[in-house]
């Protein structure tokens, strides 16, 4: 669902009319756009509640489901290349490796009231494959080196 977009200046000088098409758009939300800042999405508290809810139902069920059933944690390795393509550039046993840590991540976030660690995790896993899809740069950070450099200092406190 599309969200409908206004200005952070229509915010300011045209308040009501913006509250009242926010009430129009079917997904309760408006997508505040700001040109000197982070744009902003402003919807009703009843609706972030629906989410949050929504959200947090689907998460736990989801843990509980991949916690209990060894063949739904089969099933969730063998769809995660359509949820995220990028896995394709990972071995089986680091697929099975992102599963485990998404899912600990998701029920821990989950308990916190905070995504910010899923989204963490994933970023985390897809730079991996990134890594790994580039062979040059793979051999490079795989690789082993009989070179030892020594023991890193500490760093200097300032």
């Amino acid at each position: 669902m599309s969200v409908h977009e206004v200005s952070f200046s229509d915010l300011q000088l045209r308040g009501k009319a913006t509250v009242e098409r926010l009430h129009r758009s079917p997904s309760q939300s408006l997508l505040v756009r700001r040109r000197d800042a982070e744009d902003l999405v402003l919807t009703t508290a009843a609706r972030a509640e629906q989410e949050h809810v929504a959200a947090s139902a689907t998460t736990r069920m989801f843990v509980a489901l991949m916690r209990r059933d060894n063949a739904a944690r089969e099933l969730v390795t063998e769809v995660m290349p359509d949820v995220f393509p990028w896995v394709a550039f990972l071995s089986r046993e680091e697929v099975q490796q992102f599963v485990v840590e998404l899912v600990a991540t998701l029920r821990a976030a989950e308990s916190i009231d905070n995504p910010a660690p899923v989204v963490q995790v994933i970023e985390s896993w897809r730079h991996t494959a990134e890594v790994l899809a580039d062979p040059a740069l793979a051999a490079i950070l795989t690789g082993s080196t009989d070179d030892d450099f020594g023991v890193v200092p500490a760093p200097v406190a300032e």
